[in-house]
């Protein structure tokens, strides 16, 4: 049994398999050809961060692989009144067959697997979200090709996405440029075991962004960090990625955001939704890789 936890806890050759499974099921997807091979299977929810993307991704997710959901918010479950995350999670995998989990605490979806007798997924934590990456590098590699070798500017804060993507880097041998406000850059502990040669840091992000292939960039503020929305909106100052500082890239660079997108903050309109962003194919993707990646987990190798 694997769990999902974060981008290294599959090998390179299990990521691959994923992509070109996500290829076959994207392909039946569009050209309605009915795929469920994960009949009678139950995905259990669980949401301590509210959602958009991940929630509506994995439900529609398992119900076209023939699954079904329930979804549990804390708040309206015994979590929201103090039982013990190692207690849920004996009693939840005993019912269902896999478990996703968006939470605060990276901690706190380690202590679930480490009790579940079901393959736990990392739906968002404060320090990794290995779900959205695989949609982006997948999304990378269906408008330029293999990623290995090439260069990708992430601007921004140090937060969980930039953090995967530097496990990324390390996994697909490609070259990760950071460049974060001061006081907000990557904790050091995420670069433990990283080869150095695949990361950069910038204090400019124009020049973070110089010949790069793709340029990726998140909100200033995420969830559960609101009460420095006002601090970061004065550190962030310089870090909005426009039209002069794609220039800066490759010209046929791509730009990249997991959204919501706060256009006029960490993004303009003109990039947002211009001509090189691929923003709303980074989201449909969510869909189409996380259906490879529960078929994965609960099947398997199954060839394409």
């Amino acid at each position: 049994m694997k769990h999902f936890l974060q981008l290294g806890d599959l090998e390179r050759h299990e990521l691959e398999h994923l992509f070109a499974r996500t290829k076959v099921i994207k392909e039946r997807f569009k050209n309605y050809v009915a795929y469920q091979p994960l009949t009678d299977r139950m995905l259990a929810m669980v949401f301590e961060k509210t959602s958009t993307r991940t929630r509506v991704s994995f439900e529609a997710g398992i119900h076209q692989l023939g699954g079904s959901s329930i979804v549990l918010n804390t708040s309206e479950t015994q979590l929201g009144r103090g039982e013990p995350i190692e207690d849920v999670a004996r009693v939840i995998s005993r019912m269902v067959d896999l478990v996703m989990i968006r939470t605060f605490e990276h901690s706190i979806i380690e202590r679930f697997a480490a009790q579940s007798r079901v393959p736990v997924i990392n739906g968002l934590t404060n320090e990794y979200h290995p779900c959205q990456v695989l949609a982006d590098i997948y999304t990378f590699m269906e408008h330029r090709g293999p990623i290995p070798g090439k260069t990708i500017a992430w601007i921004g804060d140090g937060n969980n996405m930039c953090n995967t993507w530097i496990q990324a880097a390390q996994v697909f041998d490609f070259r990760l440029r950071i460049s974060t406000p001061r006081g907000y850059g990557v904790d050091p502990e995420r670069l433990a075991g990283i080869d150095p040669s695949r990361i950069a840091f910038f204090a400019d992000p124009g020049d973070a962004c110089e010949g790069a292939h793709a340029v990726n960039t998140d909100v200033w503020t995420s969830m559960g960090f609101e009460a420095e929305a006002g601090d970061r909106d004065s550190a962030f100052q310089g870090f909005t990625v426009d039209a002069k500082m794609m220039s800066r890239a490759l010209p046929d660079a791509l730009f990249m955001h997991c959204l919501p997108a706060h256009r006029g903050e960490e993004v303009a309109a003109e990039v947002v939704d211009g001509p090189r962003s691929v923003v709303w194919e980074e989201a449909e993707n969510r869909l189409h890789v996380q259906k490879a990646l529960m078929e994965y987990l609960l099947l398997g190798k199954v060839e394409t």
